[in-house]
């Protein structure tokens, strides 16, 4: 009797371990769908959106500060940070700076910047023309460069939003390509 209590509890057990790992692992599909469907989590659109600027409407009755914030995942020695800390724009003004990138190893590494959006509703207004957020970047030991981003905020950004922070995290992708 007392092994079949036993033997019961170990299959609970058991199915609960594997009903746990199972829905952790799901967390991360389930939390990206509610995050695209909700427009969430100030994740941003990894695609270049045109934009004519001969067709656009600039909100020019308001103005929204937005912040930049650069900042290296570990294991990631450059130097990497916005030319720009703050600006103004007017919605539906393009606005274009720079990030700064210097490799400080001695050897080529491949980075890429992931971009954050805050507050997470704002992801959604912002439109980039060109980032380096695109596509990974690659510079030699010790090399720099300006990485140029171009972008707009869409006049419908709701009006209680009056500043935006557009933070880039640089994480080294260089294993994946080498040999």
């Amino acid at each position: 009797m007392a092994r079949n209590k036993n033997t019961k509890l170990i299959v609970i057990l058991a199915c609960t371990v594997l009903g746990m790992f199972a829905f952790g692992f799901a967390m991360v599909p389930i939390y990206n769908s509610l995050c695209k469907t909700l427009g969430i989590n100030g994740k941003t659109s990894g695609e270049a959106v045109s934009y004519d600027v001969s067709k656009a409407h600039v909100d020019k009755s308001r103005t929204v500060l937005v912040e930049f914030i650069a900042t290296n995942n570990s294991g990631v020695p450059w130097a990497f940070y916005p030319k720009v800390k703050t600006i103004r724009v007017h919605p539906g003004d393009i606005a274009k700076l720079s990030f700064y990138a210097e490799n400080k190893t001695d050897h080529k590494m491949i980075v890429q910047a992931i971009p954050s959006v805050t507050p997470g509703l704002a992801a959604k207004y912002l439109k980039k023309t060109e980032c380096f957020c695109f596509t990974q970047q690659t510079l030699g030991g010790h090399e720099a460069m300006d990485m140029p981003l171009l972008f707009h905020l869409d006049p419908e950004l709701p009006k209680n939003i009056n500043t935006v922070t557009l933070s880039y995290t640089l994480f080294d992708v260089t294993s994946r390509y080498s040999s």
